[in-house]
């Protein structure tokens, strides 16, 4: 019963997008920093806060998003069939003072008071979005990929850059241009993800006279668009392997293989989806994606040593 009574909840805050980000974060943690001997800054417990602060501030985001989507729709001011809007705004609140508060003890800890506003400026875009710039054709996309990228580098920028000298500094910078990197490519995959979504909602998406590319497009058109645009992560993980790993044949391979085909996959399904499940099933397979990018970042530690 228990249980039953926290899934509206765990809908509410996208529990699976959450574990996916702090997922990701621990494997920048403990694929990258540990195994290679980098001159860090957080402990165990303070990269644990990180995580969790970045959580909080995702989780308060969701929150506010599913308000102003219900506030749109017929739902008398219920969200999740069973959650009020005055509950789910208390928990948007207490969420967002928690991630907010954790970042100010740890910009502190880390000597860096500033970074604090990292946290607050996040919480302030994920309200704007909600209110204001979901409606706005494409930067509603933009932004969401922004948010993902973010989540990536706010990992080297309290853990790695606080550490930096003049004696560590060439290899702290080659382990920050790898997490750009993915960075990078969360913020692509991310973007064409959210396009796919926005397929899926574009019934009710046009009944809020919100504007999205499936609305100006049309589904078929759009489906050719996402197709189109997942050669652009294709070819930087192609480039990336050319570049970085190409003497390696164990990288080349587990590349090839868990993220090139993949992608192949995506863009053979993309070009002719049609249906809502069909671009359900295509979101998923990009967080498919998604997950099995972050585990490359456990195996540097074995094939780069």
């Amino acid at each position: 019963m228990y249980f039953q009574n926290m899934v509206p909840y765990l809908k509410l805050v996208k529990f699976d997008n959450l574990l996916l980000i702090a997922f990701i974060q621990l494997c920048i943690k403990y694929g990258l920093f540990d195994p290679f001997g980098i001159d860090i800054t957080l402990n165990a417990f303070g990269i644990g806060l990180l995580v969790l602060a970045t959580i909080m501030i995702t989780a308060a985001g969701n929150i506010i998003i599913e308000i102003y989507d219900q506030e749109n729709s017929a739902s008398n001011g219920i969200i999740q069939g069973s959650i009020s809007e005055k509950t789910a705004n208390k928990w948007y609140i207490i969420l967002n003072v928690i991630g907010v508060l954790i970042g100010f003890y740890l910009a502190n800890l880390i000597g860096k008071p500033g970074f604090s506003a990292l946290f607050i400026i996040i919480s302030a875009i994920f309200y704007i979005y909600a209110s204001y710039l979901k409606e706005i054709l494409v930067l509603k996309n933009i932004i969401i990929g922004l948010l993902a990228g973010i989540s990536l580098i706010v990992i080297p920028l309290f853990d790695l850059l606080p550490a930096i000298t003049d004696q560590n500094r060439t290899s702290q910078t080659v382990i920050f241009s790898i997490i750009l990197d993915y960075s990078i490519f969360a913020f692509v995959i991310t973007i064409i993800r959210e396009i796919a979504k926005d397929c899926i909602h574009i019934d009710k998406d046009h009944n809020h006279n919100i504007k999205t590319i499936p609305i100006q497009l049309g589904k078929s058109r759009t489906a050719k668009l996402i197709s189109a645009l997942t050669f652009v992560p294709l070819a930087m993980v192609i480039y990336y392997i050319n570049t970085y790993l190409f003497s390696n044949t164990i990288a080349v391979t587990l590349i090839l293989a868990i993220i090139v085909a993949p992608l192949l996959y995506f863009i053979l399904k993309s070009w002719n989806a049609e249906t809502q499940n069909d671009f359900k099933k295509l979101s998923k397979i990009l967080k498919i994606i998604s997950f099995l990018t972050s585990v490359t970042l456990l195996f540097y530690q074995f094939i780069l040593k």
